[in-house]
């Protein structure tokens, strides 16, 4: 179909080699239908969001359950439904996407629920919310899990919205909000241990950060892989500061070893990096504009559905 030619994707199996005993996927149709969003956010053509809006629950019946609510390289699904909701919410089309929309703002309001309602996910003492415990690593998920609550704050702020409400209890913003300002400092060093995980960041942060440049120290000369194990196991600190990255963080009890060989502690990685971006520019205060009545959160609730008509 014309969706599939617009959107080219190839399986980790054909051309993975012996990275995808790493890095497999557990599918591919949460891609598919988070590229067709962006495709039709991008072109207004209505043919990308008739893809993205049919095979929605198709994706979600394709979810894992240990993926159910994490938003993350390989599961795009939670952040899909969000995307959606702010479709509906700001530039409602109408039919025929009214049941996919609602699907989405269901599982939107679902998810937004299972992050404060302390049910779904267990935390660990200190406040971090743990979304994938068996994976270690916790930090990329809950940078994600704050990005994804503050958005949703956001909209149902510019919507005078105060509270909503789950199965068994209600939920106000001031809870979304608190809840996705503490994942972001809980990383940034609000933790029992007082420890920044982000690199460079604070006066006491991981200083053998599992990183092969940030290890080696610069001396101008050649280094081979094998060679580069002699600063693997060095108890040096790293000789070069990898600023702005984000180790993989603390275990459940918000225990941390700074050792460069515990990856699951020390390692930092681009796209849990990436999550951590995105929800500190979601925090990020926008300057204050006196020509504005209504609160100012530096959302461009319009520019995202310029090429969005409903002629279209």
């Amino acid at each position: 179909s014309n969706i599939h030619r617009a959107i080219t994707y190839t399986t980790i199996d054909a051309c993975g080699g012996e990275a995808r005993k790493f890095y497999g996927s557990s599918g591919y149709k949460d891609e598919l239908v988070w590229a067709a969003t962006w495709l039709f956010f991008a072109t207004g053509n209505h043919t990308f969001l008739d893809y993205a809006t049919t095979n929605f629950a198709a994706a979600a019946d394709d979810e894992t359950t240990t993926d159910k609510g994490i938003f993350y390289w390989n599961n795009k699904l939670a952040a899909n439904a969000v995307l959606f909701t702010r479709l509906r919410f700001f530039r409602d089309l109408g039919f025929p996407y009214e049941k996919a929309l609602g699907l989405s703002t269901n599982m939107t309001d679902q998810l937004m629920c299972s992050y404060l309602s302390k049910q779904n996910f267990n935390r660990t003492p200190g406040g971090l919310i743990l979304l994938s415990p068996g994976t270690g690593g916790p930090l990329q998920f809950a940078a994600t899990a704050s990005f994804l609550s503050k958005l949703y704050n956001d909209y149902l702020t510019l919507l005078r919205r105060s509270s909503w409400n789950c199965t068994n209890d209600g939920f106000s913003l001031e809870m979304l909000q608190s809840f996705s300002t503490s994942q972001i400092n809980y990383i940034l060093g609000d933790n029992p241990r007082k420890m920044s995980y982000m690199v460079g960041f604070g006066d006491h942060y991981p200083t053998h950060v599992h990183h092969r440049s940030a290890s080696i120290p610069w001396d101008g000369q050649y280094h081979s892989c094998a060679e580069g194990d002699r600063w693997l196991h060095s108890q040096d600190r790293n000789p070069n500061i990898l600023l702005g990255a984000m180790v993989a963080g603390p275990d459940q009890f918000d225990d941390f070893s700074d050792e460069r060989e515990k990856t699951w502690f020390t390692e930092p990685s681009i796209a849990g990096n990436a999550g951590l971006v995105a929800a500190l520019v979601a925090h990020h205060d926008p300057p204050r504009s006196s020509a504005s009545n209504g609160p100012n959160l530096g959302l461009d609730i319009v520019g995202i559905f310029e090429k969005v008509h409903l002629d279209s």
